[in-house]
């Protein structure tokens, strides 16, 4: 396998589930809103109770502050606001954000939820070996064998209700280098170029702005440090496995996660990586049971 390596050197999601909320001491003091996609709350009358997961956003963040609505972050919860995109992420070691979904118990964990009511979520495990493209291009729109296989095969292999659930995206290709320690400037580059379709990869930068460690969420700080980074974020699981990102520079080779956690790139054809599929869910997709953790995770419908 080759391998251009550059190695530089909180209990639960939102508790708004089937009833009461409850965030530390926190009390709903006044009436404030959050606007989504599909729906704006007032938490006075919603009673903390919402089973839409935006809703359940507005309630967290539509609790009155001294920070305007959606800038309060309850980090016990491991949701954070990210600040490149209206997006908020899970972070940490193991926040709760698993998720039953195309029946299978536990088998996705919730990546993070759009301001517009989406949900992207990640298959816990792989779910095989494969080449990102069999002819050692790093071009997802050609499309890439494993753009055919996840499009085509896996997503026939779906339940007809996890195919309901899904919505085609948006998600970023651009070509990213393993140099760069500004996310800001990383996130940008990932998004000068998208794909609109059902099925693909989590970015490199996903799996940085799921860590909880601030020093963590950058290529070389990432890498440098990664025996204490991996330590921070719930994507890392001990395997190789496969990211969307192409290598800048380098038209055959794409980035993936080390066993070890930290991040590297290697040719496009390399058949040894796993895959863990990431879909985006509809904003009209609910929460009907659960609580997020691995026991008794998200049920959605």
């Amino acid at each position: 396998m080759k391998e251009k390596i550059k190695e530089f050197s909180k209990r639960y999601l939102i508790g708004f589930i089937l009833g009461v909320i409850t965030v530390f001491s926190i009390s709903v003091i006044a009436a404030t809103y959050f606007p989504s996609g599909d729906v704006t709350y007032d938490n006075t009358e919603s009673g903390l109770s919402s089973t839409n997961v935006q809703g359940a956003i507005d309630e967290l963040y539509g609790v009155c502050t001294s920070k305007p609505p959606g800038e309060q972050i309850i980090e016990d919860n491991g949701l954070e606001k990210d600040p490149y995109e209206c997006r908020y992420f899970f972070t940490g070691a193991n926040p709760n954000n698993y998720v039953t979904f195309n029946g299978e118990t536990a088998g996705w964990r919730i990546i993070s939820v759009g301001c517009d009511g989406t949900i992207k979520i990640v298959r816990a495990i792989s779910i095989a070996n494969r080449a990102w493209d069999s002819s050692q291009r790093s071009n997802w729109t050609r499309p890439a064998s494993l753009n055919t296989y996840l499009n085509g095969t896996y997503l026939n292999r779906l339940s007809s209700e996890a195919q309901g659930q899904i919505v085609a995206s948006d998600y970023s290709i651009g070509a990213v280098t393993d140099s760069n320690n500004d996310l800001a400037d990383q996130v940008n580059d990932e998004n000068s170029k998208t794909w609109n379709g059902k099925i693909a990869l989590p970015t490199v930068s996903e799996y940085l702005r799921t860590n909880s460690n601030s020093n963590c969420k950058t290529f070389s700080n990432f890498n440098n440090n990664y025996s204490t980074c991996r330590n921070t974020t719930w994507m890392f699981n001990s395997s190789y496995w496969w990211t969307l990102s192409p290598a800048s520079g380098y038209s055959s080779d794409a980035f993936y996660v080390y066993n070890s956690g930290d991040v590297y790139y290697t040719y496009a054809d390399n058949s040894n990586l796993a895959v863990r599929p990431i879909v985006t869910l509809s904003s009209e997709v609910q929460i009907t049971g659960g609580d997020g953790s691995q026991s008794k995770p998200y049920i959605l419908s």
